[in-house]
């Protein structure tokens, strides 16, 4: 079959039906989840993308032939189903069908490489290696659900407040941050490596007067980790504002990851009711504590940590014990920051820079950046990197540079918090880390 016939066009998706339909002849399409036969009666769960409906097929009151046709249906195989509506108090949204006509589209081979009714649970690496059916299940579905709700209204709330978007590439001759976790690619006759984030090009479009941009797109970063949190590839949603300095770009994250919670929680309901989680509204500003004090408090918790040095592991996890929620951790020293973070002025050893933390998760970084171009060459030397390599970048520094700030957010790490997830790769579709290039 190359095409649907006309007379086969879903009516309805399982969400829409209820006893209000009561006596209503529709049409559904979706897979076989579950079918039970009884004899004298056989029952077969539907799924679409939006729920379940019940089949429901009395052997005295179905045709022989099409009482034979149900019986040889398999799970997971897909299907459209001709039928009237009937109230029925025990099945999904209190309706189910008497089937008509049913039209098998394919026919699942059996036995299935995993369980998508959840009854026999699977390892995570068994789920990802079939991933096609994992993500039939609808307690992993709902995740994605979520997380196209949270990045549409990111889109929105970008949109609605001035910011123009922008596709930066993806290609890049030099490293964004400097450092050595880049994958190197043939380009050519040269070597390109893919973008580590799009840093230098969305301070570029400063440059170029575009005043506020933001992008949605993937990063890719060569880091050795083998974490729960950690991917090399990612998505980051990014944005950059001129004449504005660090403290209001975290006002700009503050109020977009409270009018996402906000959406989430009113428009997936469903969702979180099957993920089993109770996502907590936060208002007003988030709890800001600077560096300091956060070394002080992780110090007070016999966990050793000197000043000047990043979070370690065991670090994050005794400062998100005692935050909670979301906060901004600010005033990072200088010195452990990319090389275009804007130094204090009145104290250089200290930064523009901040941190979104949700309890023991960074979430989000970013920054007042640096926009006087010998400042910058000067901070790019001292990276040990060699200034000529970002000719480019820097020219745009030399021809009208407004003050400007920014941040990237790791969308994967957002959906975690709103999911109440802890392994990153069930946030995203087809994870890619140090093992795992395939499916």
């Amino acid at each position: 079959m190359t095409r649907l016939s006309n007379d086969w066009r879903r009516t309805h998706y399982t969400k829409d039906v209820d006893e209000s339909l009561t006596g209503e002849n529709i049409t559904v399409m979706g897979w076989i989840h579950e079918i039970r036969d009884l004899g004298g009666i056989i029952f077969v769960l539907i799924r679409d993308r939006d729920g379940m409906i019940q089949l429901t097929a009395p052997s005295k009151e179905i045709d022989d032939e099409l009482l034979e046709q149900i019986r040889k249906l398999r799970k997971e195989s897909v299907i459209g189903l001709k039928g009237t509506v009937q109230e029925s108090g025990k099945a999904p949204n209190g309706a189910e069908i008497i089937p008509s006509e049913i039209k098998v589209f394919s026919l699942a081979n059996q036995p299935l490489p995993m369980d998508p009714t959840e009854k026999v649970k699977a390892e995570i690496d068994t789920r990802l290696d079939s991933r096609f059916i994992d993500l039939r299940k609808p307690s992993v579905s709902a995740i994605f659900k979520i997380k196209s709700k949270m990045l549409h209204t990111v889109r929105t709330f970008f949109e609605e407040n001035g910011y123009l978007e922008v596709n930066t590439p993806k290609l890049v001759a030099s490293a964004t941050e400097g450092g050595t976790e880049l994958f190197p690619i043939t380009y050519f006759e040269k070597e390109a490596f893919l973008g580590q984030s799009p840093q230098l090009y969305k301070q570029m479009m400063m440059s170029a007067g575009f005043d506020k941009v933001y992008e949605i797109a993937q990063i890719f970063r060569a880091e050795e980790h083998d974490t729960l949190r950690h991917l090399n590839e990612a998505i980051s949603i990014d944005m950059e504002a001129s004449f504005m300095d660090d403290v209001d770009v975290m006002k700009v994250l503050n109020d977009l990851v409270q009018e996402v919670i906000i959406n989430v929680k009113n428009d997936c309901k469903e969702e979180l009711k099957t993920l089993e989680v109770d996502l907590a509204t936060p208002e007003g500003h988030f709890e800001i504590v600077n560096y300091d004090d956060a070394v002080d408090m992780i110090n007070s918790r016999n966990v050793p940590m000197e000043w000047g040095e990043d979070l370690s592991r065991a670090a994050e996890k005794v400062l998100g014990d005692m935050m909670d929620g979301y906060y901004f951790l600010t005033e990072w020293p200088t010195e452990i920051k990319p090389f275009y973070v804007m130094p204090n002025e009145k104290n250089p050893i200290k930064s523009h820079a901040f941190d979104l933390m949700y309890k023991d998760l960074e979430i989000s970084s970013g920054a007042m950046r640096v926009h006087q171009h010998d400042l910058l060459r000067e901070k790019i030397a001292e990276k040990g990197l060699n200034p000529d390599a970002f000719g480019g970048y820097l020219k745009a520094f030399e021809y009208g540079m407004p003050p400007h700030s920014g941040w990237g957010l790791g969308a994967d790490r957002f959906n975690m918090t709103l999911t109440g997830l802890e392994n990153i790769r069930e946030t995203v579709l087809f994870p890619r880390d140090r093992r795992r290039l395939t499916p």
